[in-house]
Formats: structure tokens, C-alpha cells, sequence
């Protein structure tokens, strides 16, 4: 059985791939904060789709990536997809 990404497994690829802007905390409730106002641009957001696949083996294609707004909306479609074969 697959493995159910979690918020916190999310703030770590967040924060690996983009680092963490000094004015956000991300260990708030930011479930539904945007990645803009969190400070994640598409250029991050890409980066942590790589990341994701690396590790969940799910494969977010690019427009999924430019159409997700919070990280609830980015969960939903990981822990929804069914994994790519390695």
C-alpha cells in the first residue's frame, strides 16, 4: 500500500526544495493558505513536484502543478493518485 503524504512530510519538501521565507511559518494551520502568500512560486512548486515523485512515487504533471493553490489542494491530489511504477 502506498504511503499517505502527510502536511508535515509536505512543510519538509517545502522547505528542502524552496527554503523557508523568514516572514512565514510553516508550522502553522496552512492547509489552506495559498503557495503565494506562504512564498512558493511555480519555480518551487516544481521543484517539490520532482521531489514528491522521488519519494511517493507520484508523478504531478505540470499542469497540475500550475493549478494547485494550497498545500490541502496539492495532498489531495497525492494522496489521490495512484503511484507511477518505478
Amino acid at each position: 500500500m502506498a504511503q499517505l503524504m502527510t502536511l508535515d512530510d509536505l512543510r519538509r519538501i517545502l522547505v528542502a526544495c524552496a527554503g523557508e521565507d523568514d516572514g512565514i511559518d510553516l508550522t502553522g494551520d496552512i492547509l489552506d493558505t495559498a503557495f503565494e502568500d506562504l512564498g512558493y512560486d511555480s519555480l518551487a512548486l516544481m521543484e517539490s513536484a520532482a521531489r514528491i515523485k522521488q519519494e511517493y512515487g507520484v508523478d504531478l504533471s505540470d499542469d497540475d502543478v500550475a493549478d494547485v493553490e494550497t498545500p490541502r489542494a496539492l495532498l489531495d491530489i497525492v494522496n489521490g493518485a495512484v503511484p507511477s511504477t518505478p
